[in-house]
C-alpha cells in the first residue's frame, strides 16, 4: 500500500478510512506506513458532552485520542494554544504514533465535523506530511462502519522526532492588531479577517460560552458561521462548488490574505479546510491561535477593537 493510493485528498470519506484501514499492515513490524485514526472530539465549555466520554463510547477500532485540553501551550492564559514542538512530540510518541505514519483526524458523531480540522492543522503547523480529516465520523456510523467502545489501548510509544513550527500557517495577537487597526484607511484591504462564530456572537447580541467574555467582533471582519461551510444534514463540509459560492458571497476575496479566527482557535481551522476545499491558496491562509479569546482580554477599551452591530 502507498499513502498516495490509500489517500489522495485531504478531507477523507468514511469508505476510503475503510478501505486504507483495511489495507494497514498486519505485523508490528512490518515498515509500511500506517493509517492511524484519531479521535479529536471536544465540546464547548456549556455542553453537557465530554470529548473522551464519547471516544469511550463509541470510537473506530484502534484509534487514538487526542485531547486539545491536555496537549497545548501550558504557559498560555488562553485554551489549548498551540502547545511546544517537544510537547507536541512527546504527545504523538506515547500515542504510538510516527512520522510516516498516515493520520485521519475526526469527530465525534454528534458534531460530525467540529474540532478535528484543528487538531489536523496542528498537526500540518508540525509538519506531520498525511494528516487527512475524515468527512465524517456521523456518516461512517450510518453507514455501518465497525465501531468499538471501551477506554484507548495502551500502544508502545515511539520516539517521534521533534518538528519545526510552521510559522507561515499561524498569526499572533499583535499583528491581528495591526491589521484591524489599518481597517479602513488607504491601501490597507490587503488582509481579510473570517469569524467563524455564530452570528450573534460576532454581531455582540449573543452571549460568549466563556463567562465575563464580551462579544463582538474584531473591526473588519466577516462573519463566516462554522455551520455555513457544513451540509446542516450530513454535517459534512459542502462540495468545493458551494463552498466557492458560499465565499464569495460574503466577499472573501481570493486575491488577499486570510486569517481565519473563532472563540478560542478551534472552528477557525473548520473554516480554513473550507477555504482550502475552495481552491484559497495555502501560502496565503493563516490561523488565529488565541482567537476571539485573546483578543477580548487583550485590547484596550480605549482602541474601540471590540464592534458590536451587523457591520
Amino acid at each position: 500500500m502507498t499513502q498516495s493510493r490509500a489517500l489522495s485528498s485531504y478531507l477523507v470519506t468514511p469508505s476510503e478510512l475503510h478501505s486504507a484501514l483495511k489495507a494497514n499492515p498486519k505485523s508490528r513490524i512490518a515498515t509500511s506506513p500506517r493509517t492511524v485514526p484519531l479521535c479529536a472530539s471536544w465540546f464547548l465549555p456549556t455542553s453537557h458532552l465530554n470529548g473522551y466520554e464519547t471516544f469511550r463510547q463509541r470510537h473506530i477500532p484502534d484509534s487514538r485520542f487526542f485531547d486539545l485540553d491536555a496537549v497545548k501551550d501550558e504557559r498560555s492564559p488562553y485554551p489549548h494554544t498551540l502547545p511546544s514542538a517537544e510537547v507536541f512530540a512527546n504527545a504523538m510518541g506515547k500515542m504510538g504514533i510516527s512520522k510516516g505514519d498516515v493520520v485521519v483526524v475526526y469527530d465525534s458523531a454528534e458534531m460530525g465535523i467540529f474540532s478535528a480540522p484543528r487538531v489536523a492543522w496542528t498537526l500540518r503547523v508540525f509538519g506531520h506530511p498525511n494528516t487527512h480529516v475524515l468527512n465524517n465520523f456521523k456518516l461512517y456510523v450510518e453507514q455501518g462502519y465497525p465501531v468499538e467502545e471501551g477506554e484507548q489501548a495502551t500502544y508502545e510509544e515511539v520516539e517521534y522526532p521533534v518538528p519545526e513550527l510552521d510559522a507561515r500557517k499561524v498569526v499572533a495577537f499583535e499583528e491581528v492588531r495591526e491589521v484591524a487597526k489599518d481597517h479602513g484607511k488607504e491601501g490597507s484591504e490587503e488582509v481579510q479577517i473570517l469569524d467563524a462564530r455564530p452570528k450573534g456572537r460576532w454581531a455582540g447580541t449573543d452571549a460568549e460560552p466563556r463567562p465575563g467574555l464580551p462579544s463582538g467582533h474584531i473591526p473588519g471582519s466577516i462573519s463566516v458561521p462554522m455551520s455555513d461551510v457544513l451540509d446542516p444534514k450530513t454535517k459534512t463540509f459542502l462540495p468545493s462548488e458551494a463552498l466557492k459560492k458560499l465565499f464569495e458571497s460574503k466577499g472573501v476575496d481570493r486575491t488577499k490574505r486570510i486569517i481565519s479566527s473563532c472563540g478560542t482557535g478551534v472552528t477557525a481551522a473548520v473554516i480554513d479546510a473550507a477555504l482550502a476545499e475552495a481552491g484559497y491558496k495555502g501560502s496565503w491562509r493563516r490561523l488565529y491561535d488565541g482567537s476571539w479569546t485573546e483578543w477580548a482580554q487583550r485590547v484596550k477599551p480605549s482602541e474601540n477593537m471590540i464592534v458590536t452591530g451587523e457591520t
